[in-house]
């Protein structure tokens, strides 16, 4: 039962008291007209909990801004392009970036651009320049809750290499400020491919802000450069903005809860809000902190991965990344949640 604005609602009580639930909550597609994303495609939407969002079909159906009760979550930039604005060699990758709550990164690659064995890879694979087809948008009730549901099929391929194909579906409820997304990549070649995947969460201002703090219960925590290493002992605190900051990134290991998830919170408690990002320990075993507090440049990156960033190389003396078999599947959860108030450790 829908819960808005501190009271419970049956559905009976709605649809009396509105002539259309979307008054509420809901979905609405739309097409952007203007500068770099034009003919874009986009849908906005609302739970009634507070928490408004906008979605990017032709961004692998990846989450771009997203507010609650008015304040920005996401981390967003100008530089978000369209598809066909796509730099896909060396860190090109950054021009067309746009921030937004989540970006994903994969299907093959992660990390840093690399060769290995004879294939060259971008910063982050191509995934989150590829458009979703098949795309369903419904909205209906299910006993006593009304559920905002996006569907739609993202297909990375290239003749003579790999065809992995991203299933994904976005969901949330009327009343709720959590969004749920999961992920089933199936290999639909005939060859063994490799997979990677990373869900590069953005957070900005003022979520983040000088005094914030990262809350995550780990098992080990590693720093990827020297500079993150003089910086591991704050890695949880936040500072000012600095000009010419060099980025901080860590490797999260954390502990993992009895339903196979494992969680990490950004909160800044001169506001009483934060942001939960919880996801499926099996499959994504490491989290990725990337801490960048230049000035015009905050942001916070809450990034679940399938493996830490290293090279191809590096990565093959580990057995890794996964190899998916022909037919093969995996699966994966994301559940990105609001708090006000709550406990989170």
């Amino acid at each position: 039962m829908p819960e808005l604005w501190n009271r419970h609602y049956d559905r009976a009580q709605l649809h009396s008291l509105t002539s259309t639930l979307s008054a509420v909550a809901g979905l609405r597609p739309f097409v952007y007209d203007d500068g770099r994303v034009r003919n874009m495609r986009g849908i906005e939407g609302w739970t009634g909990g507070g928490l408004r969002f906008t979605l990017w079909p032709d961004r692998a159906l990846d989450l771009g801004p997203v507010w609650f009760n008015d304040k920005p979550v996401a981390w967003t930039h100008p530089g978000l392009g369209s598809p066909n604005t796509y730099e896909p060699g060396g860190i090109g990758w950054l021009r067309t970036f746009g921030g937004g709550l989540l970006t994903t990164c994969g299907l093959v690659h992660i990390g840093a651009p690399d060769d290995y064995l004879g294939v060259s890879h971008g910063l982050h694979g191509r995934i989150a320049h590829l458009p979703a087809e098949n795309l369903r948008i419904w909205q209906e009730w299910r006993e006593e809750d009304y559920v905002l549901i996006v569907e739609g099929e993202i297909r990375q391929s290239v003749l003579f290499g790999e065809h992995l194909l991203l299933k994904r579906r976005i969901e949330t409820e009327m009343g709720s400020r959590q969004i749920t997304v999961r992920d089933t990549v199936f290999n639909q070649s005939s060859q063994p491919t490799p997979h990677s995947l990373l869900y590069h969460c953005n957070i900005g201002f003022p979520i983040l802000s000088p005094g914030s703090q990262l809350l995550i219960d780990d098992e080990k925590v590693e720093p990827r450069t020297p500079i993150a290493a003089a910086g591991l002992a704050q890695h949880t605190r936040f500072e000012d903005p600095v000009p010419g900051y060099e980025e901080q990134v860590f490797f999260h290991y954390p502990k993992v809860d009895g339903e196979g998830f494992t969680q990490a919170a950004l909160v800044n408690p001169d506001l009483n809000l934060g942001i939960l990002v919880r996801w499926s320990a099996e499959t994504m075993p490491v989290m990725i902190e990337w801490k960048m507090l230049g000035a015009g440049e905050y942001v916070c990156g809450l990034e679940p991965a399938t493996h830490a960033l290293a090279s191809w190389e590096e990565l093959a003396s580990k057995g890794l990344p996964r190899i998916l078999q022909p037919g093969e599947t995996v699966d994966y959860e994301l559940q990105l949640s609001i708090l006000t108030d709550e406990v989170v450790y």
